[in-house]
């Protein structure tokens, strides 16, 4: 059985780079879904402008391989020179998983 792989992505962006963000973070969101072992992402923006982005895959397979992507690289790389003030990331793999949802 695979262990699946969390991703926590927490970043502020520049004050002038939202447009130019927004006009990339799309594309590049269809690019992780469309990888093999993507499982779901989800983006939250806090009130002070924090944002948060979760992202699962099914492996470590698979989330290296979406790690190295090139359009995704050179997305890291875009973000570092021009959109982000600051942001930090970590890994890790799940070791637990409980479910609920009312009705099932």
């Amino acid at each position: 059985m695979s262990t699946p792989v969390v991703t926590v992505f927490r970043n502020r962006l520049a004050p002038d780079a939202a447009d130019e963000y927004a006009a990339l973070s799309p594309h590049i969101l269809s690019l992780a879904r469309s990888m093999p072992g993507f499982v779901d992402a989800t983006t939250f923006t806090a009130a002070d402008g924090e944002r948060v982005t979760i992202v699962t895959f099914a492996d470590r397979a698979s989330h290296d391989a979406w790690r190295d992507h090139p359009e995704h690289r050179a997305a890291q790389r875009r973000g570092i020179e021009s959109f982000y003030d600051e942001y930090s990331i970590q890994v890790a793999e799940v070791t637990y998983e409980h479910r609920f949802r009312r009705g099932d």
